[in-house]
């Protein structure tokens, strides 16, 4: 069986019904895997939404790992090396065949991508801006995009520019955008962004339908690895056979799932 590791600093709302959802599939048999580990990098009283993401885990009965970054790394570079080797201790102890980062809001030291199978949650197509999802929300509004997506990728230590293991993709053209897009000519962006911030329509409608396809995107991927589908081998992402794939455009699938599930 699948052993995974969780890594999610737990910052918000979408960080807990990742994980929640998750944790369903795999409790109903959908998905062949078991968690071996949730690792957060802010400890208790830190945070609120970081306090809720962290009693949710304990509620569940799940090894859970609390190591602060925002303590340690406002040590200097002491501090960063102490907090990789705990991370990474705890990492090795779960003995966990793949870790998942999901909200994990840190880049990953160059050591701990060649020692662990990592794959990271991203929220844009394969090429698409880097970043938070705020982030990368803006730049397509920026760039007015005709399109983004969704990706799970392998971690390098350059930010979101590892290899896709599977990806879904989606049109900002048409409905429900077709009628949003003109508010963007009517003021400069910054303005925008003091005025309305995440609240612009445009901005909240991108991120609803990027949320729609995170999670089966996700437990797509993992039933992918649990079955053996998909592997990571010698830093690539590869099928059954060992042989590189380039990341399976789930589109179709993914667009399946979302047409049948209740809104």
């Amino acid at each position: 069986m699948l052993k995974i590791g969780w890594l999610s600093t737990g910052r918000d709302v979408a960080a807990r019904r990742l994980l929640t959802t998750m944790l369903k599939a795999v409790d109903s048999g959908k998905i062949e895997a078991e968690v071996s580990l949730v690792l957060s990098n802010r400890e208790p009283g830190e945070d609120k939404e970081s306090d809720l993401f962290l009693d949710m885990v304990k509620s569940q009965d799940i090894p859970l790992a609390c190591v602060s970054s925002q303590r340690l790394n406002s040590q200097g570079s002491q501090g960063k090396q102490e907090y990789e080797r705990r991370v990474t201790e705890a990492m090795a102890a779960s003995e966990a065949d793949l870790f998942i980062l999901a909200g994990y809001m840190l880049i990953v030291g160059e050591e701990m991508c060649h020692q662990f199978p990592m794959l990271n949650l991203h929220p844009a197509a394969p090429g698409g801006p880097k970043g938070t999802w705020q982030q990368v929300i803006w730049q397509l509004i920026c760039c007015q995009a005709s399109d983004t997506g969704v990706t799970c990728h392998l971690v390098t230590p350059t930010l979101d520019e590892g290899p896709a293991a599977t990806f879904c993709t989606f049109p900002l053209m048409g409905e429900p955008f077709e009628e949003l897009w003109p508010e963007v000519e009517k003021s400069p962006l910054e303005i925008i962004k003091r005025a309305f911030g995440e609240n612009f329509p445009l901005f909240s409608v991108i991120r609803r339908e990027g949320m729609k396809r995170e999670i089966p995107l996700l437990l797509s991927t993992i039933k992918a690895f649990s079955q053996g589908r998909l592997r990571i081998a010698e830093g690539k992402v590869a099928d059954e056979k060992g042989k590189p794939v380039a990341g399976y455009d789930l589109t179709p699938q993914i667009e399946r799932i979302i047409s049948q599930t209740p809104a």
